[in-house]
C-alpha cells in the first residue's frame, strides 16, 4: 500500500437531520474507519450522532477538530432540544468559533465561515488567516468546494458533505476534500 502521508478529511455543513437525512451512500462507502488520521469539520453537524460518526472514522475525539457553525448548538442548550440530542442519548460538545492545529509543517485554521461578510470574501478571509497565523484556512458555509491560493496562503472550502441547501445556494452538490500532509507538502 502506498504511503500517502497523514490523511485529513475536510468536511462540513452536514445539517443532519434538519436539511438532509444522511451522507450520500457513495461517500459513506469511501469513509472507512481508521484510514484517516484527522477530521476537520467547519460546523453545522446537526446532531451528536453525526459527531460520533466522525469520531468513529478516526478512532478518537482528539483527532476530530470541529468549529461551531451558525446552526450548531452547544452543550448549554436544554437537553430537551431534539436537534442537539442523539437517539442514544448525549449532548453535542461545545465547539469554538475558530481552531488552529499543526499538521506536519503546516499551521491549519478552521472557521465556520458564517462570520465572514460577504460570505467567502478573500480579503476578509485573509485578515482571519493572518490573525490566526496559519498557512491554510479551512472555511465552511460556502457550499461550493475548492482550494484557492491567495496572498501567500491557501483557502480550502470543503462544501457540504450532504449537499444541504442554504439560503444563498438552494441546489448544492455534496462534497468533501481529502488531503495528504507529507512533511512539508500538502497534496489536495
Amino acid at each position: 500500500m502506498a504511503n500517502f502521508g497523514e490523511l485529513v478529511l475536510l468536511l462540513g455543513d452536514h445539517h443532519i437531520p434538519t436539511r438532509a437525512t444522511s451522507i450520500p451512500d457513495q461517500f459513506q462507502r469511501m469513509l472507512i474507519p481508521n484510514k484517516m488520521q484527522h477530521v476537520l469539520c467547519t460546523g453545522n453537524i446537526g446532531s451528536v450522532d453525526e459527531y460520533n460518526r466522525l469520531v468513529q472514522l478516526v478512532g478518537s475525539s482528539l483527532s476530530v477538530h470541529c468549529v461551531s457553525g451558525d446552526y450548531d448548538f452547544s452543550s448549554s442548550v436544554s437537553p430537551n432540544n431534539s436537534a442537539n440530542n442523539s437517539s442514544s442519548g448525549g449532548i453535542m460538545p461545545a465547539f469554538p468559533e475558530t481552531r488552529v492545529l499543526q499538521l506536519g509543517s503546516f499551521r491549519v485554521g478552521i472557521i465556520g465561515g458564517h462570520q465572514i461578510a460577504p460570505l467567502g470574501d478573500l480579503s476578509s478571509l485573509g485578515m482571519v488567516r493572518r490573525r490566526l497565523n496559519v498557512d491554510v484556512l479551512v472555511v465552511g458555509g460556502k457550499r461550493k468546494e475548492g482550494v484557492i491560493e491567495h496572498e501567500g496562503g491557501y483557502y480550502v472550502f470543503p462544501g457540504s458533505i450532504t449537499g444541504a441547501y442554504s439560503s444563498n445556494t438552494p441546489n448544492v452538490n455534496p462534497s468533501f476534500i481529502l488531503l495528504a500532509i507529507q512533511g512539508n507538502k500538502i497534496v489536495w
